[in-house]
């Protein structure tokens, strides 16, 4: 899990002053063999609100009180019995980390250069003389507590922002190792290994008989490795910059079965913009018949280059190849994109098909794309056909053709080429063939 945005990034707010609760957690530790002091110096501490004060008089009991209540700020008085504050120093210098901000104040009356250069050396940060002026240990005392918040707050914000910093080179390293096994992924299916062709017939739905079928894309993972459907794989292969490349591979695996088909049926194949305008489609389709072709311009990503686009379709379309817009109702296939391609085919989405024949809306849009086509000379082909009830309203609203898993599911093209030969009824009474499992 990522660290929190709102915590990482900036160490806004660690300057700012110490409130009364930062006061109350902050833990103090009182050294001085003097009793009444400790006590003054608790007094004291508490009216400012610190409630966590700890004192020890005997010096030879502070390493084991200072590991136990772990201090905030140390007052140490310099000259006691068994062990002076110079030895508590040096001490407590064996128990402090190196990169650990603990400030020590030096209760003394021994004002003397020495006595203070002595203890700076050893490793105090202020000194507060004897006696004690209650102002003075306030102030000495809230500033050293304020540097000691202003420190942990910034070894806190360096923490986060490494555990975010190691969090993001993680991320980063799955994402490169998941990027090289897809592109992995699809290069073996680019060296021939993985990709397979399936059919399915687009019938007449007057008669019966297929006029064409659609090539659809199947594709074989690693062993081992969850089944991703094929607009996962045309994704992925986009996101590695070899989008073009396996959509050029399946159009070619597909005109290898045309021969397959009789030859009054169309082979209608997907491929993006992109795919059209690259130059080794030219070379795919060079002797193939081009009016037995349908170029089914699939816009899940969206055109960047109308023009270039039209160039390269007139192209074709000299040599007879049709086109066809697909999905029409979904992703960016809206009425600008039919526009500009002026298709010779229009595929009626099944987001819209599925369910026409008991939502009016879909009925409505229905019927203007019949006659929106019929005014463009467009032919028009609903896709994703599931039910007899459906396929009786599209025949109702004047659908010539139509394909979907009520009709046939898509198969190879042994299975198809066989299939293409019979004309497919289908009725809300009458039902043959493959039926959608």
């Amino acid at each position: 899990m990522p660290p929190d945005p709102k915590r990482v990034g900036s160490p806004a707010g660690l300057a700012e002053p110490l409130s009364l609760r930062h006061l109350a957690e902050s833990v103090v530790l009182i050294i001085d063999d003097q009793q009444a002091n400790v006590e003054l110096l608790r007094k004291v501490l508490s009216r400012a609100g610190m409630v966590q004060l700890h004192g020890v008089t005997d010096a030879r009991q502070v390493l084991t009180t200072f590991q136990q209540v772990m201090p905030d700020l140390v007052l140490l008085d310099l000259h006691m019995p068994h062990l002076d504050g110079f030895a508590i120093l040096e001490a407590l210098s064996g128990v402090i980390p190196a990169d650990e901000y603990l400030p020590v104040v030096v209760l003394t009356a021994d004002t003397t250069k020495q006595a203070r250069d002595r203890a700076l050396a050893a490793g105090t940060m202020d000194f507060v003389t004897k006696p004690f002026d209650q102002t003075e240990v306030l102030l000495r005392t809230r500033n050293l507590l304020e540097a000691r918040a202003m420190h942990l707050g910034l070894r806190r914000h360096n923490a986060e922002l490494a555990a975010e910093l190691r969090w993001r080179s993680e991320r980063d390293e799955l994402r490169d190792e998941e990027s090289r096994r897809r592109v992995e992924r699809i290069q073996s299916v680019l060296a021939g290994t993985g990709l397979t062709m399936v059919f399915q017939p687009i019938v007449d739905l007057a008669s019966g008989e297929v006029f064409g079928v659609e090539a659809l894309a199947r594709f074989q993972g690693e062993p081992g490795e969850p089944s991703r459907p094929p607009d996962v794989w045309f994704a992925e292969a986009q996101e590695a910059g070899l989008g073009s490349d396996l959509e050029l591979a399946a159009v070619s695996a597909a005109m290898r079965s045309l021969n397959d088909l009789p030859e009054d049926v169309v082979l209608s194949v997907n491929v993006s913009a992109a795919a059209v305008c690259d130059r080794r489609m030219a070379g795919i389709l060079e002797g193939v018949p081009g009016h037995r072709i349908v170029l089914e311009i699939t816009e899940h990503v969206r055109v960047a280059d109308y023009e270039r686009l039209h160039r390269a379709l007139d192209r074709l379309r000299v040599n007879g190849f049709r086109v066809a817009v697909d999905d029409a109702g979904a992703g960016f296939a809206g009425l600008q994109h039919i526009l500009r391609l002026r298709p010779d085919i229009i595929k009626l989405d099944l987001s819209l098909t599925q369910g026409i024949d008991v939502d009016p809306i879909r009925r409505a849009l229905g019927l203007s794309l019949v006659g929106f086509a019929r005014d463009i000379g467009a032919a028009l082909i609903a896709e994703g056909i599931e039910t007899a009830a459906e396929l009786d309203v599209l025949r109702g609203l004047g659908v010539r053709w139509g394909q979907g898993y009520y009709l046939a599911r898509p198969g190879p093209i042994g299975q198809i080429a066989a299939l293409v030969s019979q004309p497919v009824h289908r009725s809300s009474t009458h039902e043959v063939g493959h039926k959608h499992g």
